[in-house]
């Protein structure tokens, strides 16, 4: 089982990049391979799932059009919450904290088996997603 972790300082404040994160419509705009979710009536709290739709195109190993499900296991507003991608066989914890002068430092951490296609490069891409609408979203 493979492990990676990442961090990297957000340019909003702490509540802003918390809201962003709990609305589980925002995963899809952040989270690499995912083109757009279908949350439960529970929204970001524990137990609650998630249909993930892929935006990967077709291949000899991937069917068109593929869906998993999203588990979402802890959520501690505004700090942390982990979820359990169940096609993916992926763990992941993102832990946020205030990085002082209205930034937010954000740590993601997957794990996962190898062999499903996770890469070293999965948080960083997810950080540097999130990062650039935070960015965005302060220049606004």
């Amino acid at each position: 089982m493979a492990t990676y972790t990442e961090s990297r300082e957000l340019l909003a404040p702490l509540e802003d990049v918390w809201l962003f994160i709990a609305e589980p419509h925002h995963f899809s705009d952040w989270w690499p391979g995912v083109g757009g979710v279908h949350p439960d009536r529970r929204g970001l709290a524990p137990g609650a799932r998630w249909t993930l739709h892929s935006t990967m195109r077709p291949s000899l190993l991937r069917r068109p059009a593929a869906e998993s499900t999203l588990l979402v296991r802890e959520v501690e507003a505004p700090l942390r919450v982990s979820w359990h991608m169940t096609a993916e066989r992926l763990d992941a914890q993102l832990e946020l904290s205030d990085a002082g002068d209205h930034h937010t430092l954000a740590r993601l951490t997957v794990s996962g088996p190898f062999i499903v296609g996770l890469r070293r490069s999965l948080p960083r891409n997810a950080l540097k997603r999130l990062h650039a609408l935070c960015q965005t979203a302060a220049e606004l």
